[in-house]
């Protein structure tokens, strides 16, 4: 049987598929602000009932990107292609997209119910079938009880929750939202992206989420777009994400993560792959399994590996010369389920090890100052050729 990244977490994989037709597609998009550039030249293709992350740093041009799907923004060059039409032109208030923003945008003189039912009444939707659908949303997001309340009556959850209400209300094919959960502390952001996923896959919209917040996009989406300076860099599902990053920036933005510039020694063909050696300029050599090795002997090349796969012991291993480190504890982070150790290796430089706190009680606990080795199996760490 096949070997997966990370589990699955619904049979929902259209990208892969070569006869799907793309719901969303952004075709060669430039946004260009005076002379600076927001997005530059990218095309991307986003699925039918698929939750979608832009991820990446302020300023990387995913809200634009947004902004010019929901008609805010036109593109400079290039095209958007809603459901194979060309959207170019068409005005926010005709698109069948609705935009959930940070603040929520609240009406603070409406009640919760009115709120909801704002967008029906501009589109003159009947009164019975506003009622029936403010009831409906009530029901979905669970604030039936505060249909007659006002948003200073709320908490910070609540709001958000009658944001999205009203946001769905519409019915819009393609729902946008903007750091939805920025403002929610961490405890209630944790628990709302749970509730957002279900009532994503119960109604069967595509959802679009911008966001800077990597666990929030790892949790909610079936794929990312990681973005920098206007340009996606790898866009994958969360799991190929982090454990097979396609490139440093990506490596380094998601998660924590050692890596060790080198040059690549070696690579053995083997059943699974490749099997790369390289030797680190700190001078350990690392013996790699992955699927695919695209640089050549003598080529400049990294070793990336997650702290988490790196286990740490104060005995030696039966094979100190290759995927070992001896080093001295610096410092440790105790962080309640797992504990991350920061080694000082005789070069100076630091390696991260993480440990899962799995038993209450230790016979004997890793302290500052001891000690120690760490070492991973071939297929926990990778080679990142760029």
């Amino acid at each position: 049987m096949a070997k997966s990244l990370g589990p699955v977490k619904r049979k929902f994989s259209p990208w892969t598929d070569p006869e799907s037709v793309p719901f969303i597609r952004f075709e060669n998009v430039t946004k260009r602000f005076g002379d600076f550039t927001a997005v530059k030249d990218l095309t991307l293709d986003i699925y039918e009932r698929e939750f979608f992350s832009l991820l990446g740093p302020s300023g990387c041009g995913k809200t634009t990107l947004m902004r010019m799907l929901a008609g805010f923004e036109e593109p400079t060059e290039g095209r958007i292609l809603l459901q194979g039409k060309d959207i170019s032109g068409v005005p926010p208030y005709r698109r069948p997209t609705n935009m959930m923003f940070q603040s929520y945008a609240l009406f603070p003189h409406m009640t919760v119910a009115k709120n909801i039912a704002f967008g029906l009444e501009q589109d003159n939707v009947p009164k019975a079938e506003i009622e029936a659908r403010v009831a409906e949303m009530l029901k979905l997001v669970k604030l039936e009880q505060f249909a007659k309340r006002k948003p200073n009556q709320l908490s910070g959850g609540q709001r958000q929750r009658v944001a999205l209400a009203r946001s769905l209300a519409k019915r819009p094919k393609v729902l946008l939202l903007d750091e939805p959960l920025g403002a929610l502390d961490r405890k209630l952001r944790e628990e709302t992206q749970f509730e957002l996923m279900d009532i994503q896959q119960s109604l069967g919209l595509t959802f679009l989420i911008v966001t800077h917040d990597q666990e929030e996009a790892m949790t909610v989406s079936d794929r990312i777009a990681v973005m920098d300076k206007g340009e996606i860099i790898q866009v994958a599902t969360p799991a190929e994400i982090y454990e097979a990053p396609n490139s440093r920036y990506v490596a380094d933005f998601i998660g924590d993560i050692n890596i060790v510039a080198g040059k690549l020694d070696s690579v053995e063909k083997v059943a699974e792959g490749d099997l790369a050696t390289v030797v680190c300029d700190t001078g350990f050599r690392v013996v790699v399994d992955q699927p695919s090795c695209k640089a050549t002997p003598g080529a400049a090349v990294a070793f990336a590996i997650r702290p988490e796969k790196v286990r740490i012991g104060t005995e030696p291993p039966a094979d100190t010369s290759v995927n070992a480190l001896s080093g001295e504890v610096w410092d440790i982070g105790y962080l309640g389920d797992f504990s991350v150790f920061i080694v000082k290796l005789a070069d100076g430089s630091t390696f991260r090890a993480a440990q899962a706190n799995t038993h209450r009680l230790v016979d004997r606990p890793i302290t500052v100052d001891d000690k120690v080795w760490l070492t991973w199996p071939v297929d926990a760490g990778l080679v990142l050729t760029r």
